[in-house]
This record gives C-alpha cells, structure tokens and sequence, in this order.
C-alpha cells in the first residue's frame, strides 16, 4: 500500500526548525504534495526566515524527480529568504537528487516595478522635452559659433557636398513638390467653386487660390513634404555613420563632422527650399486654373490676368521669407537625432521617426508664429 507523503514542522531551538518527511514523494501523490506545499507556507508564515536553521529528517520510502523537485523549491524558496536548510539527516542519494535539482531551478522572476502615478509620469514626460529642447539650443549654438566663422571665411566652406546636397534635396525632390502642389491646388478649387458658384461669383477662385497659396499653402506643403523626405534622410544617413563609426573616424583624423556633415546639409536647405517654394506656388496655381477653366467656366486667360490684381510681390515675400526659417529647423532637426543615434540599427528607425515628427511639429509652429507676426504688422 502506498504510504502518502507526510510532513510535520517542529520548532527546536529559538533559530532552529525541523522538518520531518515520511511517506512517498512520487508523481503519483502530486495532490498531496500541493496540500503540503500550502501547509508548509501556513506553518511558515508570521517567522522571520532570516538567519533560522531548518534541518530536513525523516526516512521517505520512495523518491523520484516529482518528490525532489517540490523538496528543491522549498529549500530554494527557503535560501532565497535568508535561511540555512540543512539536508544532512537524509540519504546521500536523496540529497543528490535534490541538489541536482535545485541547480536547474529558473532563477527567481525579478518583481514588478511599481506602477507611475499620474504625476511621475508628466514629470518624466516634462524632463525628456525639456532635454530635447535643450539639445536643440545647444545645436543652435553650435551653428551659429561654426557658421559664424565661415562666413568670414567662406572659401573655407565645403562647396562641393553644398552643391550635392542641392541637387539630393533640390531637384530629386522637384516631382513630388509639384505633383501635390498640383492637386492641393485643384481641391483648394474644387472647394472654394462649390461654394462661390451658388453665389456666382465664380471669378473669386483665383482670389482664394492665389492668396492661400502664396502665403501659407505653397510654403507650409513644401517645408512638411521636406520635412519628411529630406530631414528624415539626414537623420538616417548621420545616424548610419553613427552606428558604423565613421562620424568617430572623421574626429579621429581631425575633421569636424559639424563642417562636413553638418553645415553644408543647412547650407543647401537654405537655398533650396525658397525655389521649391516658388515651384510648388506655381503648380498650385496651375492645379486651381485647371478646375476653375473646366468646373467653373473660368478661362485660363481670365484666370492669369486677374492673379496681378489679387496678389502682388508683397503676398510672395510674405510666403517666402519663411522659407529659410523653416529649412534651419528642419535640417538641425534631421542631424541633431542623427548625431544622437545610439545602439543598434533600430536606433536609426527609431530616430528617423522623431525627426519627421519634431520637423513637422515645428514647421507648423513657425509659421504658426509668422501668420500672427504678420497680422500684428498689418500684413
């Protein structure tokens, strides 16, 4: 007849637990050994385990891995809360067994860190801005101590990788600028038709194309579309180097990576993103003639002879004088999270993201900056 597992907790001296072991410890008395795993922790609870003695007796009639294994966790458990287990009253052989296992037990699980407050985490959130924002500034400076300096002495300046980044930034990007400079155009139309036709005042499109466009639409389309295209693949272009070394090579051998690197991408940006702006006014005024001499019987004559009397050369300026403003931001964007890239390739994906998010996010924001400016000074 089997003989279920028993045990009995006896408390020796003040420091010193015993604990007897009778019976079977097998597989097949797997219930009997979780109702003694609840006793036991019953029989523990309220005592300080830290710096006790408990010594293991008793005479088991059978033992397999089952049995040692819940013997092993319970001298782990009993270890891992400070006591002394002592195995030496049972049979050599027991001992391996549970020694052997208790070797192979997963290490404990590391516990849950407590759970944020709301307040932890607007103060963990305020913190990384405000060390974005710094970074950002200290980038500035940066800029305008180096660049400073070169436009003292601009033959010192890398013209060559300035015209390569006119041409990257520049003409490759002259497709998609003007193609969603063309549509925004036609729905600029197409919206503000609809509404003056019930009026019949249908002339008025050019009115409205023509003014959004060259203000706010042709700049703010094209900086966001750079943004995206051009910014993000400063980031990952720096931050590639980043992770390859390349950027410490150049510092090694005495070459600043600002001057190389840096510069001549803000240099490039500065003259390119005026001209596409003036692309992308011109196909968005082309997509709006398109709709209103096909929509709204406005000819392209009567279309092109009227945009002189409804904007001038200040309504263009007021649009383009924002142009380099938002090129700085965008490019000191792109290469300050490339510069910043640390790790893995994930970094780069990572930094990429913040790039074109922090671009937009302050593109918008200036040229939110200028409409009041502008409405302040009367424009």
């Amino acid at each position: 007849m089997n003989a279920p597992p028993r045990v009995a907790l006896d408390r020796g001296d003040e420091d010193v637990w015993h604990l007897h072991l009778t019976g079977e410890w097998t597989l097949a008395q797997s219930d009997a050994l979780s109702a003694i795993d609840r006793s036991l922790s019953a029989g523990f609870s309220g005592s300080d385990e830290s710096g006790m003695t408990v010594r293991v007796e008793g005479e088991l009639d059978a033992l397999d891995s089952a049995g040692a294994l819940r013997l092993a966790r319970i001298v782990d458990h009993l270890e891992q809360a400070g006591a002394s287990v002592d195995l030496g009253e049972l049979p050599q052989r027991q001992r391996n067994l549970i020694e052997l296992l208790k070797g192979r037990l997963p290490p404990p699980k590391a516990p849950r860190p407590p759970r944020e407050g709301v307040l932890a985490k607007i103060g963990r959130a305020s913190v990384a801005k405000f060390t974005e924002g710094n970074a950002f500034l200290a980038f500035i400076g940066e800029l305008v101590v180096r660049g400073g300096k070169l436009i003292a002495f601009p033959w010192r300046i890398r013209w060559r990788e300035v015209v390569a980044e006119i041409e990257a930034a520049g003409l490759r990007a002259l497709g998609i600028v003007g193609l969603l400079s063309f549509l925004v155009g036609m729905v600029m139309a197409y919206q503000a038709g609809a509404t003056l036709a019930d009026f019949g005042a249908n002339i008025l499109i050019v009115n409205l194309v023509a003014i959004i466009t060259l203000r706010e639409m042709g700049p703010l389309l094209t900086a966001i579309i750079v943004a995206g295209r051009t910014g993000s693949s400063y980031t990952a272009q720096l931050g590639t180097m980043r992770i390859t070394e390349e950027i410490d090579a150049l510092r090694s051998i005495g070459i600043s990576p600002f001057d190389i690197l840096i510069l001549p991408k803000i240099i490039a940006l500065m003259v390119v993103l005026p001209l596409l702006t003036v692309f992308a006014n011109l196909m968005g005024l082309l997509g709006g003639a398109v709709v209103a001499a096909y929509s709204f019987d406005v000819s392209f004559s009567v279309y092109f002879d009227r945009l002189p009397e409804v904007v001038d050369l200040t309504t263009l300026m007021l649009g383009l004088i924002k142009t380099p403003v938002f090129a700085i931001a965008i490019a000191l964007v792109g290469c300050m999270q490339g510069m910043r890239v640390a790790g893995s390739a994930l970094a780069v994906g990572r930094a990429t993201t913040v790039s074109v998010v922090q671009a937009t996010f302050l593109v918008i924001v200036i040229d939110a900056a200028f409409s009041v400016l502008f409405n302040l000074m009367g424009y």
